[in-house]
């Protein structure tokens, strides 16, 4: 009932977000005023954004650290990482699969009644500064403290990785210090408990601020994309569902049902930080257990970002449309490709998804200025995006977890007891 009316409350506060911004813009049409406007009612969604980026790393590291230590061997750890990676892998490709297959029917690009930007017209993004290289040489920190400072995902990881199989190796002798991170976890949880009840308050100042600046009228103006967009979400939304449901049975209608609420404050913050802490919680409500929950979610928020991969064939082809650039089956199967590898990096880049489709645009000589035609809608676009990435984590986890075995009545159980 307590989740229920958090997530009623952050759906009100959304729509009232809607309408106190559609005042403020009407009342204050000047760009920079209306910026200026905005800029005070976001400093609610930054303080919040804070409070959330301030706990990810001690969150993620101890949950993680407990959660291998408990798993007693580098074998378990190894099998669950790569149940988890085949998932991911296999998830990646279909959404990106059927993000080409729904721009090619539907096609949001052909006629396109807006005035198209200079080639020569910059972007400010970097393309350059994302390649796979590097990427995996960015997997590993130099520093574990420089990780956790710049909340550094995958690399923190990386490092309760080996900090969790080095003390499930030392057995008793690190149990002392298992337990004292394990009582940590739960600090940490209890403070995430404080912050999330300032949730409908940044959701509401998230919202308001964003139509203040932009106004409704751009969800008009670009109304045919976005409504093509989310339609398409829509189609992996059931995808994805009807895979869970092959492997979790009629559970997975009670997971869905738990994840309303990540999935309403994803969606209203565009922020998966912000959703990662109430996941956790409704994850173990499935139940799964933390040791599945601690590995394999943190991993999911690197290489398992569905709505990201859908994104980045839709929006890639969207912008050659817009072009009237004619791209051969054989160069979209290879875009697709590029586009697996490659956006693998996008875990701690900034408006990744834009840096991955700025660096596949360059790849195949599209003018990467087209993003011009999409960025000013992004926030709404990546709300959509956000959403389903908690979709797609939250069954990978629950998934991984059955195929490891677990039930509402091993949950909780000795891993002996669990195996027998």
């Amino acid at each position: 009932m307590r989740s229920q009316r958090l997530t009623m409350i952050i759906f009100i506060g959304m729509l009232l977000g809607i309408a106190v911004g559609y005042a403020c813009h009407s009342l204050w049409p000047d760009p920079q005023t209306a910026k200026t406007i905005a800029g005070y009612i976001s400093l609610f969604t930054d303080i919040f954004l804070r409070l959330i980026k301030m706990i990810i790393a001690p969150l993620v590291f101890t949950t993680l650290v407990v959660g291998v230590a408990h798993m007693g061997d580098t074998k378990s750890v190894g099998r669950i990482g790569g149940k988890a990676m085949l998932w991911f892998v296999s998830a990646s490709l279909v959404s990106l699969l059927l993000g080409l297959i729904m721009v090619n029917i539907l096609r949001p690009g052909d006629n396109l009644n807006l005035p198209l930007p200079d080639t020569s017209a910059a972007t400010n993004l970097n393309a350059a500064s994302l390649s796979f290289k590097d990427f995996v040489t960015h997997l590993v920190p130099k520093s574990a403290v420089e990780a956790m400072a710049n909340n550094e995902i995958l690399q923190i990881v990386v490092f309760s990785l080996f900090f969790g199989v080095a003390a499930a190796a030392l057995g008793e002798r690190a149990a002392g210090v298992i337990k004292i991170i394990d009582e940590t976890s739960q600090i940490i949880l209890t403070i995430t408990g404080y912050i999330m009840a300032l949730a409908p308050i940044a959701v509401f100042a998230a919202m308001a601020a964003t139509v203040t600046t932009q106004g409704i009228g751009i969800l008009v103006t670009y109304g045919k994309y976005l409504v093509q967009f989310y339609f398409s979400l829509g189609i992996l939304w059931l995808v994805l569902i009807g895979a869970g449901f092959l492997f979790l049975g009629r559970a997975v209608f009670r997971l869905i049902s738990l994840i309303r609420e990540p999935f309403l404050l994803g969606f209203s913050t565009a922020s998966s930080e912000a959703a990662y802490p109430v996941t956790m919680a409704q994850l173990e409500k499935l139940p799964v257990s933390k040791k599945i929950i601690s590995f394999v979610l943190p991993m999911g928020y690197s290489f398992n970002l569905d709505g990201s991969m859908m994104y980045c064939t839709f929006a890639t082809i969207f912008i050659a449309q817009a072009y009237n650039v004619q791209l051969s089956v054989t160069q979209q199967v290879t875009m697709l490709l590029v586009l697996m590898l490659t956006s693998k990096g996008m875990a701690g880049v900034p408006r990744a998804s834009l840096v991955v489709i700025a660096a596949t645009l360059v790849t195949f000589n599209l003018p990467e200025a087209g993003l011009l035609l999409i960025i000013g809608i992004d926030q709404f676009l990546d709300m959509g995006r956000t959403a389903t990435n908690v979709i797609g984590n939250s069954l990978a986890t629950a998934v991984i977890g059955r195929w490891e075995g677990e039930t509402a009545e091993t949950i909780g159980l000795p891993a002996e007891a669990q195996a027998a």
